[in-house]
This record gives C-alpha cells, sequence and structure tokens, in this order.
C-alpha cells in the first residue's frame, strides 16, 4: 500500500530541506486514507499567484494529491515536533492532526510549505484523533483570505476537501481535510522543544537552518543569533501593530502558534471586533482575558521572552552576557510595535507627517469609540468617506471637538484633500469578515452544503479597500453586542 500511494507524476515538485535536520525534530508520518473525497473549495487566485497547476488539482489525481491518499514520487511526508506555552503553561505539543507534504519552490524562488490539516493521527496526537471537521477547516479559509486581503502576513488556504468520513466532537460532524501554504511552520514553540529536549548543536543547527530559509547566511554576521532574535522581533512588532489596526483578535497567541516568518497562523479562535473596546474576547476558552485585544501586544512581547530564552546558549558563552544581549533585543520589541501601530493609525487618520500630538489624537478618538460603543471598521470608513451620521459618536459634542482638532492637524500637514483620502482608503478597509457573516456561510455550508453564501462573502471580503465596489450590506453590524459571540478552536 505504501509503494501504491508514491505514484503521482505532476507538474510541480515538492523537495524537503527540513528533513535535513536531526530527527528530533519530526516524524514521518503518511497521511490517512480516506474513502470517498470531494474538492469543496480550491483556492484559483493563489494557484495563479505562484505558478501551481490548476489542471493537476482538478484531476482525480489532484484530488487524492489534496486528501493525502495518493502523494508524489518524491515526497517525504513528515509530522513536525514542537512545544509551547499554552494560556502561560508549557505543554509538549506537535503536529497532531497535520502533515508536511514537502515544500513548493515557486518560479521567483520562494519556498513555501505544503501541509495537510485533519490529515489524521501522528505520533504527537495524544488522545485526538487527528482529523478535522468541515465548518473549521471552511473557517480557516475565509479568514486566512481575509487577513491576505487586508496586507496582513498570514498562512494560506489553497484547498478544502470533505473526507467522506465522520469526525465526533460533541456530536458527530462531517470530515474535512485543508492544504494550507506557509513560508515554513517553525515557531517558537519549535525552538522550545529544542531547549528542552535537544542539545545545544540541535539547537544551533535548527537556528541556523531558520536564518538561511527566512533570513540571510549565517556566515555574513558577527552574532547571526542575536540578528535572528531582533529579526523576528521586528517581525512580530509588525504583524501585531497590523492585527491591531483592522481590529483582529486572534485568540490563541500561545508560543507554538507564532511563526517566525512573522505570519498569522491558526484560525480557530479568532475573530474581528465589532465595538471598539479593548477588553474583547472572543475565544471560548479564554476565560481570563489573557488573548484580549488590547492585551495583543505585550502578549507577544511575553512569547518573545521565551524565544529569547531558548537562544540563551546560542547569544554568547557567558550566560550573563547572553541574557544581557536577550534583554536588550526584548526591550525594544515596545519601541517598534508603538512605531508600527503609530505609523499606521496616522495614515488611517490621512496624517503624512508626524507630530508630537498626534498620540493624544489617537487615544482621544479610540476612548470616544469605546464610550460610545462605536463599531471599529466603520467609525474609520465613516470618517475616510465623511459621511458622518447614524452613529451617536458622531452626534456628540465630545466628537466634534476631537473633528476640529483633526481638522486642524490635517490642515497644519499642507497635504490636498485628495491625498488625506487616498491614503485613508488605502488604509481603512470598508469590508471586513464580519463575524456573523463568517458564521452564516459556515452555518450554509456544514448544514445544507449550500457554498454560495461561502463564496459570495469570500468575493467581498477579497477586495476589502475597494471603494468603488462596496456591497454595504456586508459592512452591517450585527443585531446584538458583537463581544458575546463565541469562538471554539475546533480541534
Amino acid at each position: 500500500m505504501q509503494q501504491e500511494r508514491f505514484s503521482l507524476d505532476s507538474d510541480f515538485k515538492l523537495e524537503n530541506t527540513y528533513i535535513s535536520l536531526p530527527e528530533l525534530f519530526f516524524s514521518r508520518q503518511l497521511p490517512s486514507l480516506v474513502p470517498t473525497p470531494q474538492l469543496v473549495l480550491f483556492n484559483k487566485g493563489l494557484a495563479s499567484e505562484i505558478s501551481l497547476p490548476e489542471s493537476f488539482f482538478t484531476t482525480e489525481k489532484g484530488l487524492a494529491f489534496l486528501c493525502g491518499n495518493q502523494l508524489l514520487k518524491e515526497s517525504i511526508p513528515i509530522a513536525q515536533a514542537y512545544a509551547g506555552h499554552q494560556f502561560g503553561y508549557f505543554s509538549t505539543l506537535g503536529d497532531g492532526r497535520a502533515i508536511l507534504l514537502g515544500e513548493y519552490v515557486t518560479p521567483s524562488g520562494q519556498r513555501l510549505d505544503v501541509q495537510l490539516k485533519g490529515s489524521g493521527r501522528t505520533p504527537y496526537s495524544r488522545r485526538g484523533d487527528g482529523k478535522a471537521a468541515l465548518g473549521p477547516m471552511l473557517r480557516e479559509y475565509i479568514i486566512s483570505e481575509g487577513m491576505h486581503a487586508l496586507g496582513i502576513p498570514t498562512t494560506r488556504s489553497l484547498a478544502v476537501v470533505t473526507t467522506g468520513e465522520r469526525v465526533y466532537r460533541e456530536q458527530p460532524l462531517e470530515g474535512a481535510i485543508l492544504t494550507r501554504l506557509a513560508q515554513s511552520h517553525i515557531r517558537i514553540g519549535t525552538f522550545q522543544y529544542t531547549y528542552r529536549f535537544g542539545s545545544t548543536k540541535d539547537l544551533q543547527d535548527l537556528a541556523d537552518y531558520t536564518l538561511s530559509r527566512h533570513f540571510c547566511s549565517t556566515t555574513s554576521i558577527d552574532n547571526p543569533y542575536l540578528y535572528l532574535l531582533q529579526e523576528v522581533i521586528q517581525r512580530q512588532a509588525k504583524l501585531i501593530a497590523k492585527w491591531q489596526l483592522v481590529g483582529f483578535i486572534h485568540g490563541v497567541m500561545n508560543t507554538d502558534n507564532i511563526l517566525l516568518s512573522g505570519e498569522t497562523i491558526d484560525y480557530g479562535p479568532c475573530a474581528f471586533m465589532d465595538t471598539y473596546d479593548p477588553h474583547t474576547v472572543f475565544s471560548s476558552i479564554d476565560t481570563e482575558g489573557r488573548y484580549a485585544y488590547g492585551n495583543q501586544p505585550k502578549m507577544a512581547g511575553w512569547n518573545l521572552a521565551r524565544f529569547a530564552e531558548t537562544l540563551l546558549p546560542l547569544l554568547h558563552e557567558n550566560r550573563e552576557k547572553a541574557i544581557l544581549l536577550a534583554q536588550d533585543a526584548i526591550s525594544d520589541f515596545g519601541r517598534q510595535y508603538q512605531n508600527y501601530f503609530l505609523n499606521g493609525m496616522r495614515a488611517k487618520l490621512g496624517l503624512y507627517t508626524e507630530d508630537e500630538q498626534d498620540p493624544s489624537l489617537i487615544n482621544c478618538l479610540l476612548n470616544l469609540m469605546q464610550r460610545y460603543n462605536a463599531d471599529y471598521t466603520n467609525t474609520f470608513y465613516r470618517l475616510t468617506t465623511q459621511n458622518l451620521s447614524d452613529m451617536d459618536l458622531f452626534n456628540s459634542n465630545d466628537f466634534k471637538e476631537w473633528y476640529q482638532a483633526w481638522q486642524a492637524r490635517l490642515t497644519q500637514q499642507g497635504t490636498s484633500k485628495e491625498a488625506v483620502t487616498s491614503l485613508m482608503m488605502q488604509s481603512n478597509p470598508a469590508i471586513i469578515p464580519r463575524n456573523y457573516r463568517v458564521e452564516e456561510a459556515l452555518d450554509a455550508a456544514t448544514q445544507h452544503h449550500d457554498y454560495d453564501v461561502l463564496k459570495a462573502l469570500l468575493q467581498v471580503i477579497t477586495k476589502p479597500y475597494d471603494y468603488n465596489k462596496i456591497d454595504e450590506a456586508y459592512m452591517h453590524t450585527p443585531h446584538t453586542n458583537g463581544c458575546n459571540y463565541r469562538t471554539f478552536c475546533g480541534t
């Protein structure tokens, strides 16, 4: 049976450089066979972007590849090992329901992991079945494509295949497999696993591989491991700022969900904020608000500190000096994040120049939005279009006073109204994947096998900055308080 499964020829090839690392980092593992796969979603746009042959994936052989029933002849499928701090507590983890088929190298030289999620048990599954239900896989497809359209670094979804199996959670659910692409799946948790269970040589091998794959050659820098730490910090500062600027709440910022590439991963308990409130939590398992919207920057810094700890043996042979180097690097995260966030907020308000009063202007608006229960996305959209009606915020004297200060600041920078509007339109999405709209699409697909609602949603959320073709129905806020919305991890 194993020989028969490695039988596919294709116009594209897969490599697997990750297996050059010691076997501590992975286990060779075949995907589970599934009985009656059916392709329900295929990302033609992504396939075209990276020159994947759509003609292959829409055939029976392509379907067999996307569900793991057949593999490319040169494929070496593996499950990756890693650990992580989950809500502050260290756990040994690993790919419990995902298998890395290999790495696709695009014509431009970009290397992308090709992973099947929901493909069966692995040595890291613990007591899980390694399978996935259709709803969470569709959810990841929707949100990851929405994030990409918003300009936020993210893993991408290539396809969703139903398996013809039932998976059992609180109730029987339709099984599915997601094909996910990522710059890599190297996580902070990968380094934590190595630091805890490997040798210093293993740690160095992983760091060198990560540097080579994502950052630079280790031979060109005096202290490459300090450089690695600094680059990861910079990418996370930029990423978290982008989350905050669109009101995205990840929901489960455990260290095993932090990719060193700077891409967003794991779209289980995530959601987009409607009413602005820094305390907003959507995840059903985040009972203490650890990963609330307003806490995300702080928790990113905490996660990065855990990453820095794993690098101490590499930063300097003297541990005290290594700690000082790590502390200096981590202490810069807050400054970098604030700089990215502040500049992003300036753009959302049409500000091309910098002024020392800008933080006060921005914080004043955010405080007013919270006081008047204003919708985050729609507030900035209305400021962009100057359609200041139908919101309690805009009718308040507090806002009118703020508006005058904002207009004075715009006048001070000496930029044309057209330029201001253009910058704001590029920075303020008119459309986000509204939580209730996502749920409507998922319910239609999973309960009635109706994918039209989902496909219509995808068409809208993948053009969030197109002010000329706005479907206002997708801008409406939920009828009930969005803060009562709850999401689940989907495992």
